[in-house]
């Protein structure tokens, strides 16, 4: 049961194209996201594999996310409230409720090297066991030093250590900050890896790391502001769904974007 619903989530090639779209948990109505049933239409249309998102959303807009895999996040974050997101809190939902609401997998965020490196490693661990009795895949979003870690806790060697803790702890398929030389990291774990997509930045330089990470063995993407945050989502789903899926090259992406 945990492959038929990862064949949900990965399309034939091995590869997915995720679009986040969880962000209402921290920063609430953001921008691009005030309509949550226009973002998710935009980026199924673009051609997304899978949207991982919030228990409301999945719930609210199950009509809307019928064509996709439905990846549900089981735990939260501290709000924007005038300060910086300081990293993630307890779970809030677990596996029957990932069931009852049709979703393909859980994730769970897990902050090795931060101070809650300890409580995020077993709710991933406990987690893990508990889904895969009911024959649930999980994602386990690794994220070294915390959503705020420096570029001291963001290199190959780190982050290679971060997604092989996940995979050991029982991930399905890891949600890992891209780097230069990330082969180090996709050689380096047992489970597929996917990247994420971290704040809103140059459309150049996303679809090249994009490009570099395939290359360097990544299974995909996992990424929200940048799709959700652009001119025009169902271009940029399109474009990113070029190079995991097509093997396009940047510029072949951004003609697209282009239109």
């Amino acid at each position: 049961m945990t492959i038929r619903r990862l064949n949900r989530i990965f399309a034939a090639d091995g590869r997915t194209v995720i679009v986040a779209l969880d962000h209402g948990l921290i920063d609430g109505p953001c921008e691009g996201f005030e309509d949550p049933g226009a973002t998710i239409a935009a980026v199924v249309t673009g051609g997304a594999d899978a949207i991982l998102t919030s228990f409301g959303i999945a719930e609210r807009y199950a009509h809307e996310l019928r064509r996709v895999g439905l990846i549900l996040r089981s735990d939260g974050a501290e709000t924007n409230l005038g300060t910086a997101s300081t990293g993630s809190l307890d779970r809030f939902f677990g596996p029957e409720d990932a069931l009852r609401l049709g979703a393909d997998a859980l994730v769970v965020t897990a902050l090795p090297g931060s101070d809650k490196e300890a409580m995020t490693l077993e709710t991933l661990a406990r987690t893990a066991a508990e889904a895969h009795r009911w024959g649930l895949p999980v994602l386990g979003e690794m994220v070294p030093g915390g959503f705020n870690g420096g570029p001291e806790v963001r290199g190959p060697e780190a982050i290679a250590l971060a997604a092989r803790l996940g995979a050991e702890l029982g991930a399905d398929f890891i949600k890992a900050p891209y780097c230069d030389d990330y082969g180090r990291v996709t050689s380096s774990t047992f489970a597929p890896v996917v990247i994420l997509g971290g704040a809103k930045g140059d459309e150049r330089r996303m679809l090249g790391n994009i490009r570099s990470a395939i290359d360097s063995g990544a299974k995909g993407v996992a990424i929200g502001r940048n799709v959700f945050q652009c001119d025009d989502p169902t271009a940029m789903t399109r474009a990113i769904v070029a190079i995991v899926h097509d093997e396009a090259t940047v510029d072949d992406a951004l003609g697209i974007l282009a239109g």
